[in-house]
């Protein structure tokens, strides 16, 4: 697949916004900044503000940049859909956003939920990603890459045919739980662990059938 250059440098670029967002409000930001929190909401990993505001944008743009590289590497990926194409540009640069967001505010002194946040981030990956895993040819880079579904198309396009169906509906019950908050951090355990166990075991089983 032949890279889109335009397209990488804007994506490459939007990653790295982040760094001029954290320089802009360097002086509001504290020395040591949490990028993580605990099942309960609370901050337990702080780190020095210049690797945060730095390190983090920098590290995404180099993952971006090999995914796209592995992508483009994989002759099975000539004929990928468009749109699909898209989606693998910008999920990594709206991670990057979003990320950097929800570490701004909480050091700026947000009330910002993180599980929330973390819940309708995902909720809206999981649907855009359901809706083209059924599209996604066998490959070597992106999907349920199996050592069965590589070696059947038909365990493949059965196989992510479930698993849009399954992320499509994880990420709506994400969305909904954001807004319900019942048990928040357990539910988005529970469903991607449904979403990623699910259609494996299933294309086992298709795999078992067909020998």
């Amino acid at each position: 697949m032949k890279t889109n250059k335009k397209l990488l440098l804007l994506t490459s670029m939007v990653i790295l916004f982040p760094m001029f967002w954290g320089l802009m409000i360097w002086s509001q930001l504290p020395n040591q900044i949490s990028i993580h929190f605990n099942i309960a909401d609370q901050a337990d990993n702080f780190q020095p503000k210049p690797l945060v505001v730095f390190g983090l944008p920098i590290f995404l743009l180099l993952v971006h940049l090999f995914v796209i590289f592995m992508i483009g590497r994989d002759p099975k990926n000539r004929t990928m859909n468009e749109k699909m194409v898209k989606v693998n540009h910008w999920l990594t640069p709206i991670v990057s956003l979003s990320i950097s967001y929800l570490i701004y505010s909480k050091a700026l002194g947000s009330t910002t939920n993180p599980s929330v946040f973390v819940s309708v981030l995902l909720g809206l990956i999981f649907v855009i990603m359901g809706n083209y895993m059924p599209k996604l040819k066998v490959n070597h880079t992106v999907g349920i890459r199996l050592p069965w579904t590589l070696q059947s198309e038909d365990n493949w396009h059965k196989t992510h045919r479930l698993a849009g169906k399954l992320w499509v509906l994880g990420g709506l019950i994400l969305l909904l739980e954001a807004g319900l908050q019942f048990a928040l951090s357990y539910v988005l355990v529970l469903v991607i662990l449904a979403i990623v166990l699910i259609p494996v075991m299933y294309s086992y089983q298709l795999s078992r059938k067909n020998r």
